[in-house]
């Protein structure tokens, strides 16, 4: 496996963070700490790094200020939520579950969900590629 560095994110150009090696380090409170540091973060309700990017698997760190949304989307494979720090509901169809801290859920493709930050939030996305 050839190791994948950060050079493809426009955002961050000067970062050499692996994104795909045979291991792959991710230290969360650091990433926090560089979101919450970061123009965008400033400026929007929310900012976001990729940590692990492969053909067939994601892993994203995403920040919300509090009352921020993700508005109704799908994903084209299962995905995982799991909060790190904060509070968020997350709904899917018609139910709606609330999240805390080192909570998580896992949802199916194809289904049509959203996030809505109850506190400042930040929460890992695991998205399993589907690859058909």
């Amino acid at each position: 496996m050839e190791s994948k560095s950060n050079d493809e994110t426009p955002q961050r150009p000067d970062s050499e963070r692996l994104l795909n090696a045979p291991l792959v380090e991710m230290n969360l409170q650091e990433v926090i700490k560089q979101i919450k540091s970061e123009t965008t973060w400033i400026d929007s309700d929310r900012n976001a790094v990729t940590l692990f990017k492969s053909e067939t698997m994601r892993i994203v760190l995403i920040g919300l200020h509090e009352n921020a949304e993700l508005k109704p989307h799908k994903a084209n494979g299962v995905i995982s939520v799991q909060v790190i720090e904060g509070n968020i509901e997350f709904t899917a169809e018609d139910q709606i579950t609330s999240l805390e801290k080192r909570q998580m859920i896992a949802l199916q493709e194809n289904i049509i969900h959203s996030v809505k930050a109850l506190t400042e939030s930040f929460f890992l996305l695991t998205l399993a590629m589907n690859n058909k």
